[in-house]
């Protein structure tokens, strides 16, 4: 059993402050974490490990040199092997472009380590909340996609996943190779040991870069990327507002209606 894991260094949202002057993120001094969502994506990995002490765990992420700390991080907590995929010429990728980047990047890093059964991520990376790159990275590769996964299990030659929907949770089973995307389970992920943390302080991390893939560059950084930022802003707070609780539901709507209609709105 193969089993990668992609995963992403973002910066820790819960220490993001905002510049009350230019009403921006104030980034400097926020402390870079794995993504909590890819941590459970190899939380997962490991558990099948587990079961399957054969099974080998491969990490990578695309980012700046610095993400080594996050696939540090990952080798002291279950994975075996990491790569690093960083160049100039991704800098600006949007979902799309970083989706085609990481599957041939796949693609090379199966060259050295075999042919990847399973591919894990989170379901979205904190710093944006798209949700795109897992299911655009099996679009690239054509394969079959799980997403919101809470747990999966392989049982022959299939994968079968526990689904977080709306109702409750579903069971579904996907011929392998296949991706799958992990939102927060009812675990939490395992610590790293002491004899880990020491061998992944060690660990070389080899770096895939721009030079290294045969990528169409059509595709890749800012001329690759049909999405566009045109501006960030903080949304205003508002104050004030009236909470309408009265003893009986049918008293709180015709309060309500009454309100509305002394305003105009109705």
């Amino acid at each position: 059993m193969n089993i990668l894991v992609c995963v992403k260094q973002v910066p820790d949202t819960t220490e993001i402050k905002i510049d009350p002057v230019k009403n921006t993120l104030i980034r400097q001094g926020v402390p870079s974490i794995v993504n909590p969502f890819d941590g459970y994506a190899l939380e997962a990995a490991a558990r099948i490990k587990d079961k399957d002490p054969e099974a080998k765990i491969v990490v990578l992420s695309m980012g700046p040199e610095q993400a080594k700390t996050a696939l540090k991080e990952c080798l002291a907590i279950a994975a075996d092997k990491a790569y690093l995929v960083s160049g100039r010429k991704f800098g600006g990728s949007d979902t799309l472009a970083t989706s085609y980047i990481i599957s041939e990047a796949i693609k090379m890093v199966e060259e050295k380590e075999g042919k990847f059964d399973l591919i894990f991520c989170g379901k979205q990376a904190i710093d944006g909340d798209t949700a795109q790159v897992g299911p655009e990275i099996a679009e690239h590769l054509g394969y079959p996609q799980v997403t919101y996964g809470l747990e999966a299990e392989v049982d022959g030659d299939t994968v079968k996943v526990r689904k977080e929907v709306e109702e409750g949770v579903e069971v579904i089973a996907a011929k392998m190779p296949a991706l799958v995307t992990f939102t927060k389970p009812a675990w939490d992920p395992r610590f790293p040991s002491i004899k880990r943390k020491l061998a992944a302080n060690r660990a070389e991390i080899p770096v895939i870069s721009d030079s290294d893939l045969v990528l169409d560059e059509t595709k890749i950084g800012l001329k690759g990327s049909p999405t566009k930022v045109k501006k960030t802003f903080v949304p205003q707070k508002k104050s004030g507002g009236e909470i309408i609780q009265e003893e009986t539901v049918e008293d709180s709507a015709k309060k309500l209606f009454a309100a509305l209609s002394g305003a105009g709105i109705l």
